[in-house]
């Protein structure tokens, strides 16, 4: 399953961009699926496939700072102003007036923004795994650092010696070995609440950076998710691009809640929440109260899943899409 769409290139937003574009040209409103870390636009290579089979159009972009696209040297060139201006580019290149968008993990926090600060060109949103919440009343590092301690990952990503970048580059095969496999089945536990859109539970490991550098894959019982082939896509990718580009956009987490005081979280068109039963970091208490947020929502439930969902359970999450869409958009 490593077929692709021709990759194809755009400038937008001041960068030159690459993606994959399939399906019928003339469909009207597109779907934009947005990967997130440590992922490529190759995330969505099943759903590419099965909904322009359905005669969907739909686009998978590789996002700012990974894969085909450009990886600017400045940290505040990927704040959510520049990666939500990305996708507005995208739509301007391929002369397209509104799209539903898609985003898992990362790609979820930037496509919960695209309706509140381009509310003319999104028809829909769809968040897989990632919930919208409403902006924390305090600096969400802050948050993260008070609930999980100094070793979680997206702390541990704002040290200015990016020690996470290169222990990340230096064992990129082990990292997409450790992150790549379906979790162990989980019940919810009591003290999972919602912190800044992530729900892990506050004695959930989440030193991301010294579990890589610790992993032995002989002491793994968890089932991998990639076939070889599809792992070397990864593993060849982040072995030329890095990881700076993507930890990136973790280090703009302070400067997006400082500049976004005075935007109105709700979200005002159709919206569908997919959550994953087994997701740890996302779990789906994660989204408990969006309905406060994002009036016209619905929810769909993936059981058996961990957080590569769309990976895990490719004909599941395919399907509801390609049921959402038709039945909102036709």
């Amino acid at each position: 399953m490593l077929e692709m769409p021709p990759l194809q290139y755009a400038q937008v937003n001041g960068i030159r961009m690459g993606f994959y574009d399939a399906g019928p040209k003339d469909d009207p409103i597109p779907m934009v699926l947005c990967h997130g870390w440590p992922e490529i636009a190759f995330s969505w290579r099943h759903q590419l496939k099965a909904l322009a089979a359905a005669d969907i159009r739909v686009i998978a972009p590789d996002q700012r700072g990974y894969g085909a696209t450009d990886r600017p040297e400045p940290v505040e060139a990927y704040d959510m102003e520049h990666l939500t201006g990305d996708l507005v580019g995208l739509l301007d290149h391929l002369k397209i007036d509104k799209a539903i968008f898609v985003g898992h993990d990362w790609g979820g926090f930037i496509v919960w923004q695209m309706p509140l600060r381009h509310p003319a060109r999104v028809a829909g949103v769809i968040g897989v795994n990632t919930p919208h919440t409403a902006r924390p009343p305090i600096d969400p590092i802050a948050l993260f650092r008070k609930r999980f301690g100094d070793s979680m990952y997206i702390v541990q990503f704002q040290n200015p010696a990016r020690e996470p970048d290169r222990i990340f580059a230096e064992r990129t095969e082990q990292l997409f070995d450790a992150f790549m496999r379906k979790p162990l089945p989980r019940k919810p536990r009591a003290d999972e609440k919602p912190v800044a859109g992530v729900g892990a539970s506050a004695n959930t490991n989440l030193a991301f950076p010294q579990m890589v550098a610790a992993y032995d894959a002989k002491f793994d019982p968890r089932e991998k998710i990639l076939s070889p082939d599809e792992m070397n896509v990864f593993v060849e990718t982040f072995r030329k691009s890095g990881f700076t580009g993507g930890i990136n956009w973790y280090r703009n987490m302070t400067r997006n809640w400082e500049r976004s005081d005075q935007i109105d979280h709700t979200v005002r068109v159709p919206s569908l929440m997919i959550m994953a039963e087994n997701d740890a970091v996302l779990p789906p208490s994660a989204a408990d109260g969006m309905e406060n947020i994002v009036p016209d929502l619905e929810k769909h439930l993936i059981r058996d899943s961990g957080h590569w969902t769309q990976q895990e359970k490719p004909e599941e999450v395919s399907a509801k899409l390609i049921e959402w869409r038709r039945r909102r958009f036709g």
